[in-house]
């Protein structure tokens, strides 16, 4: 299983905004390695949100942990079958701890995004 984070510039607090975090932690529970990679959608014009969303499917990410997503990029991500988890707080590690641990909720509930505010 491989886990998407967006976080922020210290690239280990979650990002509230999804589609314009500065980064994404990608973590692989197989093997346990870690890396953190930028957010080619961070400085979009505009779509910002579904860009991320496609890094993330291309990242072959297969579970999302978001404290907020829009509905477009929700709908990239979930034709893609990748799972989209609440954040519990902001802590990036302690969600993976609590995301392997089945201890998040899934997101169902999606904003109709912020049309290019940064």
């Amino acid at each position: 299983m491989r886990i998407a984070i967006p976080v922020e510039e210290n690239k280990t607090d979650i990002c509230a905004s999804f589609g314009r975090a500065p980064y994404f932690l990608f973590y692989d529970a197989e093997t346990g390695k870690t890396e953190v990679r930028e957010n080619p959608a961070a400085r979009a014009q505009g779509g910002a949100g579904i860009k991320a969303a496609q890094f993330a499917v291309d990242e072959r990410a297969d579970v999302l942990i978001t404290i907020r997503c829009g509905q477009n990029a929700a709908d990239v991500l979930q034709a893609a079958n990748i799972q989209i988890y609440k954040a519990d707080g902001t802590n990036g590690a302690e969600n993976l701890i609590a995301c392997q641990e089945n201890r998040l909720i899934q997101l169902t509930h999606f904003h109709t995004g912020f049309q290019g505010v940064q």
